[in-house]
C-alpha cells in the first residue's frame, strides 16, 4: 500500500489533499477525545471558501477538548488512486480516516454535489446508508441550505441541523461529553439528539404515500420526535471570524471575507436564501472594521469581500465603506451582491479605487410585469439609471443575471432581454465608446422548497430551449454576449430539491454507476441518471414539471423555516396578478410569519420580527444544554 505522501506526487494539485495551511488547527489525536470532521462534498477549491465552515471550524477547535478537521471531495485521479492502494478518504489536519470521528458534518449548499457526499462517506469508510451503520461508526449529521428538504438525502445521514449552527455545534460538542462518559449506544445518541431543537432525525419518521403516488405524511415514530422541527437561529451575529485558513492553492475566493449582514427581506419570491435567513441582522462600521483589521494581520491578504445578501440594503453601508477606505487605503474592498440602483453604483464606486472593469446587476426578468410577479423590486429607471451612471464613471462593463422559465413567462420577457440588454450596451458607447462590454446571463428557473414559487411547474427543455436559441441570436446580433446554462443540469436540480425519500434511491443508483461532481460540467451525465431513476421506477418529470396544488402535503412540510406555508400561498396567488410586496426592513411588519419567534432586544439591524431561540438563560450552565422552551413576553 502507498503512503498519502505517495499519492500527493502522482495527482493534480496535490495542495488540496496535503493540510497544514496557515492558520489550520491540528491538535493531538491521541489526547483529544472529542473529534470532529467538517465535510464539504465538493473540491478542495470551492469548499474552502465557504465561510460556514470557517466559522464551524474554529468556534470547535476553541473548545480544549474538541479537535475539529477537514475533508474534501476528491478528483477523479485522487479517487482512483486512492482506491488503487485502499486508502480511505483523510482528514487534512492529522490525516485520520472519516469512520475515526465521532460527528462527521456535511454541508449541503448545492443538491448537485449529492452524489459527492456518498462517494465521501463510501471512500472513509463509511456505510453509505444509516441503517448499515455499527456501534462503532460517526453519527453523520447534514446542515445548510439544502437540509431544508432533507429527505432526499434521509437514507444516508443520521441526523439533519436546520438552521445557524453557531449555538448547535457546541450543544452538540456537550452532548458528545455525555456519550463518551455515558457509553451510549448509537440508538441513545440519536435519541438524545431529538433533545437539541431545529434538529431532524429520519429514521425516526416514517413517509407515507396516496394511492396516487403522492407524498401523504411524514409520521413520527418514536414519543420524543416532535412533528415539526423549527430552524436555529442566531439573534445577534457572533464575532466575525478573524483567524480563516489561507489555502495553499488559489480558491473561487481568494480574499477574506466580513459577513456584514445575515438574512434579506426583499421577499423575492423565487428566492430561497431571502425566506429561510430571515430576519435581517447586521453589524456595525465599528465591528466590521475591527475584524477587518484583523484579518489583514492574520493571513496577508490586501482584498476584502464584504458579504451579504444585498450588501447596500445594510442601513449604514456608506458609513462602513467610508471607514473601510479611509483606515486602509490601500485595501480593495469588493461586493459580491447589491441592488439595481445608482446607489449601489455609487457604493461600488467609491471602494472601486480606480479599477472599474464589470459591474455586476441582476434584474432578473426583461420586463416590468414579470419583475412585479416575481416581487424584484427593480424597475427599467433603476436598471437604465444605474447603468449610465457605472458608464459615467468609467465603468467598461456590465453583467446582467437573468432567469428564464418564470412562472408565467411569455416569450414577450424574454425578448425583453434582449431589449434591456441592447439598451444598456448603447449607454455603455455613449459614454466609453467601443470598451463598452455587456454580457447578459441566464440561469433556468429551478423551484425551491420554502418560497413562494415551490408549488410552481418546471419548464421543460423543449419549452426553454426556444428562449435559449432566441437569446443567443439576437444578443448577438445586439452586440450583447450571451451565456446560459444547460436545461439538463437545472432539470437535476429541480428533481433533487423538492424530491421525498423515493428520490434517495435514484441517487444511489446513480452514484452506483458513476455519478459524482454533477455540477461540474465536464463530469456531469444526463444518461446515468435517467438510467437510475428509470431502474428504481421513479419519473423524474412528475417532481419537476408537475405544478402542485397548494393543499398539498410537501416532503419538506415538517422544516419550520420561520415563514409559514399561509404566506407564502398567498405570495403565489399574489405572481397571478402582479402585485408587489414592499421590504419589511425598511417599512411594516408582512406578517411572514417570523413575528410568532420572541423578540427580547433591539439589537442591531433587527426589526420587530428579530427572534431569539430558546431560553438564553441556560437553565443547566454546568451541562451546557439549552432547555429549548420559547420564553413568553408579558
Amino acid at each position: 500500500m502507498a503512503s498519502i505522501n505517495q499519492l500527493l506526487a502522482r495527482v493534480s494539485k496535490p495542495a488540496r489533499y496535503t493540510g497544514g495551511e496557515f492558520n489550520s488547527v491540528t491538535k493531538d489525536w491521541s489526547t483529544t477525545p472529542l473529534r470532529f470532521a467538517l465535510c464539504y462534498p465538493d473540491a478542495y477549491d470551492i469548499g474552502m471558501s465557504n465561510m460556514g465552515i470557517g466559522i464551524l471550524y474554529d468556534i470547535l477547535n476553541r473548545q480544549p477538548d474538541v479537535l475539529c478537521e477537514r475533508a474534501f471531495a476528491p478528483w477523479e485521479d485522487m479517487e482512483s488512486e486512492m482506491r488503487r492502494e485502499g486508502l480511505p478518504l483523510w482528514s487534512l489536519e492529522n490525516r485520520k480516516p472519516l469512520s475515526e470521528f465521532d460527528v462527521v458534518g456535511f454541508t449541503l449548499q448545492y443538491e448537485m454535489t449529492y452524489t459527492n457526499v456518498l462517494n465521501m462517506l463510501d471512500l472513509g469508510g463509511i456505510p453509505v446508508r444509516a441503517k448499515d451503520r455499527s456501534e462503532n461508526h460517526p453519527i453523520v449529521i447534514a446542515g445548510g441550505s439544502g437540509a431544508f428538504n432533507p429527505e432526499p438525502l434521509s437514507s444516508f445521514i443520521d441526523a439533519f441541523v436546520f438552521g445557524e449552527g453557531e449555538d448547535v455545534v457546541l450543544e452538540l460538542a456537550g452532548l458528545l461529553r455525555e456519550w463518551k462518559a455515558g457509553g451510549a449506544s448509537r440508538r441513545e445518541r440519536l435519541e438524545q439528539l431529538l433533545r437539541l431543537p431545529g434538529i431532524y432525525v429520519p429514521s425516526f419518521y416514517e413517509a407515507h404515500y396516496g394511492s396516487d403516488g403522492h407524498f401523504a405524511a411524514l409520521e413520527p415514530v418514536h414519543p420524543a420526535a416532535p412533528a415539526t422541527i423549527r430552524r436555529r437561529i442566531v439573534e445577534v451575529l457572533p464575532p466575525p471570524l478573524q483567524r480563516p485558513i489561507v489555502p495553499f492553492l488559489q480558491t473561487v475566493h481568494d480574499r477574506v471575507a466580513v459577513e456584514i449582514q445575515r438574512g434579506c427581506t426583499q421577499g423575492c419570491r423565487f428566492c430561497q436564501a431571502g425566506m429561510i435567513y430571515r430576519p435581517t441582522r447586521e453589524r456595525t462600521p465599528e465591528e466590521v472594521a475591527g475584524a477587518t483589521a484583523q484579518l489583514l494581520s492574520n493571513t496577508g491578504y490586501d482584498e476584502l469581500s464584504l458579504l451579504s445578501l444585498s450588501a447596500t440594503d445594510h442601513s449604514e453601508i456608506v458609513p462602513m465603506v467610508n471607514m473601510l477606505t479611509e483606515r486602509f487605503p490601500a485595501l480593495k474592498v469588493g461586493l459580491p451582491s447589491t441592488r439595481v440602483d445608482s446607489f449601489s453604483v455609487d457604493v461600488a464606486n467609491a471602494i472601486a479605487k480606480g479599477k472599474r472593469h464589470t459591474l455586476t446587476l441582476a434584474p432578473e426578468a426583461g420586463s416590468q410585469r414579470l419583475r412585479n410577479a416575481i416581487n424584484k423590486l427593480v424597475s427599467e429607471e433603476d436598471l437604465l439609471g444605474a447603468s449610465e451612471n457605472a458608464f459615467e464613471r468609467g465603468w467598461t462593463g456590465i453583467k446582467m443575471y437573468f432567469m428564464v422559465g418564470l412562472p408565467t413567462e411569455t416569450m414577450e420577457d424574454v425578448e425583453g432581454i434582449v431589449e434591456m440588454g441592447a439598451r444598456v450596451k448603447a449607454l455603455g458607447k455613449k459614454h466609453v465608446g467601443g470598451r463598452a462590454r455587456v454580457r447578459v446571463s441566464t440561469s433556468n428557473h429551478v423551484p425551491k422548497p420554502h418560497t413562494p414559487f415551490q408549488w410552481a411547474r418546471q419548464e421543460t427543455a423543449a419549452e426553454l430551449m426556444p428562449k435559449h436559441s432566441m437569446l443567443r441570436e439576437q444578443c448577438r446580433a445586439a452586440g450583447v454576449e450571451f451565456t446560459w446554462n444547460s436545461p439538463e443540469d437545472s432539470f437535476l436540480e429541480s428533481v433533487l430539491s423538492r424530491g421525498d425519500r423515493r428520490v434517495g434511491e435514484g441517487i444511489y443508483e446513480a452514484w452506483q454507476n458513476g455519478a459524482k461532481f454533477d455540477a461540474w460540467g465536464e463530469h456531469f451525465n444526463a444518461g446515468v441518471w435517467q438510467r437510475a431513476f428509470a431502474t428504481v421506477g421513479i419519473d423524474p418529470g412528475w417532481y419537476a414539471h408537475r405544478e402542485r396544488d397548494t393543499r398539498e402535503p410537501m416532503p419538506w412540510d415538517h422544516v419550520d423555516c420561520g415563514v409559514t406555508k399561509s404566506y407564502l400561498r398567498g405570495q403565489w396567488h399574489d405572481v397571478l396578478t402582479n402585485s408587489t410586496l414592499g421590504d419589511c426592513h425598511h417599512g411594516s411588519c408582512n406578517v411572514c410569519g417570523m413575528q410568532k419567534f420572541d423578540t427580547l432586544s433591539d439589537s442591531p439591524g433587527v426589526d420587530d420580527c428579530v427572534v431569539k431561540l430558546g431560553k438564553l438563560i441556560e437553565l443547566r450552565r454546568g451541562a451546557k444544554k439549552f432547555e429549548g422552551e420559547m420564553v413568553e413576553l408579558v
